[in-house]
């Protein structure tokens, strides 16, 4: 995996991104609660703070919990929940070594399907089918990963043209587009949950 991001807008966090299938995963487990650009610079933080150049899941499982959650923790913090988040992160590199050999790329690699895919993605720990979706499209948008099927799979995060997730991030005019688009589903969920409330109460 050789490839140009734009993912985190940081020339060396997106070098990364594009060159370490660990580190695109755990830039994705990242991205929740925060910005997505901040969520995308963890990865090269993390290697950075580990006095490496890349990551690797085996090393990442064996550091002890508390070690490895001072190291999401130093300021600036890699997450807002930096505590909680390094778990995640062990326990993603622990799955990926038990079930892949430590090799990240093997849950993608040769695979023929893409509700296949979603399904290995999704038993991913911290992946849930959204974040599955949005990592698929990601792969077969950006990083060449396409086995049939795999823009149904990923649904609407799949669409052509869209600027929905991460998926569609190609630089900052993208990246606005994705913003623009996640603070409309925001507001339209927020005053979905309003007329709802408003309702019951008027029972």
């Amino acid at each position: 995996m050789d490839v140009t991001l734009h993912l985190a807008q940081d020339p060396e966090a997106d070098a990364l991104l594009g060159r370490s299938p660990l580190a695109a995963l755990i830039g994705m487990l990242l991205d929740q609660q925060i910005p997505m650009e901040w969520a995308f610079k963890g990865p090269a933080t993390i290697a950075r703070r580990m006095g490496t150049e890349d990551l690797d899941a085996r090393e990442i499982a064996a550091f002890e919990p508390e070690t490895f959650g001072r190291l999401l923790s130093d300021k600036p913090a890699v997450h807002r929940y930096p505590g909680s988040m390094a778990k995640r992160v062990q326990q993603l590199c622990h799955y990926l070594v038990e079930h892949y050999d430590g090799d990240p790329e093997a849950v993608w690699r040769g695979v023929n399907s893409g509700p296949e895919l979603l399904r290995r993605l999704e038993e991913l720990p911290g992946f849930g089918r959204q974040k599955a979706q949005i990592f698929l499209a990601l792969l077969g948008k950006q990083l060449g990963v396409r086995p049939e099927g795999w823009r149904e799979a990923a649904g609407t995060y799949g669409e052509s043209g869209s600027f929905r997730s991460v998926a569609d991030i190609s630089g900052p005019e993208s990246l606005d587009k994705v913003r623009a688009h996640k603070q409309e589903m925001k507001a339209a969920a927020k005053a979905a949950k309003a007329a709802k409330a408003a309702k019951g109460a008027g029972k």
